[in-house]
């Protein structure tokens, strides 16, 4: 798994009117909550893109006064007009301790409707899990390779790693296989035709 390291400055104070000149100087304020005191820091933009702006799931390293706290990226805050990232949530993981997160879901293996001519549509990207920071995983997987045109995945079929819990319903679509129109076309033809020769 991908750790991000970042080096935070400590803030002293935690109103809305440190956080403020903080922006003014360039910087995104920061608080680092669970399994502790919170820590107030602030952070470079650049430094934190690689965490925020992909797909992946990663965790984060954050330095503050010497300290290392090892965290996930809970919540961030964005400007509605001009997308800069104006406040970032981490919580800390503490071993044992369970915590709440969204990792990717990823489709594995070659579909025989795909191969046919159908087209694969992945209607969920993330799922929601609930496990320990030791048995913390960056995906899950989910085998598409007995997946027929029309046919789906579920979350039930994800492969679920030893101590990690699903939260979303077992029964919401990951991924299926859309027959395209000019093969449904084509069925349609094909059923008149094998009626009409009855």
């Amino acid at each position: 798994m991908e750790i991000i390291k970042l080096e935070g400055q400590k803030r002293e104070s935690a109103g809305t009117t440190g956080a403020n000149k903080i922006r003014k100087s360039g910087q995104i304020p920061c608080v680092i909550y669970g399994g502790g005191d919170n820590v107030f820091c602030s952070l470079k933009p650049k430094d934190v893109k690689s965490l925020i702006y992909t797909a992946d799931f990663k965790l984060a390293e954050v330095e503050v006064d010497g300290a290392t706290h090892k965290c996930i990226l809970k919540d961030l805050q964005v400007h509605p007009v001009t997308d800069n990232i104006m406040h970032i949530d981490f919580l800390r993981l503490v071993d044992g301790h369970p915590v709440k997160l969204e990792v990717p879901v990823k489709c594995v293996g070659a579909s025989p409707g795909v191969k046919v001519g159908g087209k694969l549509l992945q209607k969920m990207r993330k799922i929601k899990i609930k496990t320990v920071p030791e048995k913390m995983v960056d995906q899950l997987t989910v085998d598409i390779s007995s997946l027929e045109l029309g046919d789906s995945v579920r979350v039930r079929d994800v492969e679920i790693p030893e101590g990690i819990e699903i939260m979303n319903p077992m029964a919401n679509p990951i991924a299926s296989v859309e027959i395209p129109r000019a093969l449904r076309s084509a069925k349609t033809a094909e059923a008149k035709e094998a009626k009409a020769a009855e």
